[in-house]
């Protein structure tokens, strides 16, 4: 139980940490928020738990893949919000369309024969 909590702990603190580096600078919140600390730690918590390396190896190919819809979130968020859609509504539907784009790549994955 103890080691559980450390791990939460330790991600809640990177997450707070982004978002008070976004209040102080756009530029360095998001140079913090891309570089791939939830994934990274995921591998390391996961390889502290199992050791296998053949488990990182898959979850770092499927996070590959699935980064790519979610660029859907990073581009038409801003599109809603600076065409005046107020935050709530165009979290919402940035939020929706990111779905869906998971939903068509792990489809297209599919037909493809690529396994997450």
């Amino acid at each position: 139980m103890l080691y559980a909590t450390i791990k939460v702990l330790l991600t809640s603190v990177l997450v707070v940490a982004v978002s008070e580096a976004a209040k102080r600078s756009a530029l360095f919140g998001a140079l913090i928020a891309s570089v791939p600390l939830t994934s990274v730690l995921a591998m390391i918590w996961l390889y502290a738990d199992t050791g296998d390396t053949e488990k990182i190896a898959r979850l770092s190919t499927g996070v590959f893949w699935l980064v790519l819809p979610s660029l859907v979130l990073f581009v038409s968020l801003p599109v809603f919000l600076r065409a005046g859609l107020g935050f709530p509504a165009s979290l919402a539907i940035a939020t929706a369309l990111t779905v869906c784009a998971y939903f068509a790549m792990l489809y297209v994955l599919g037909l493809v024969g690529i396994e997450i």
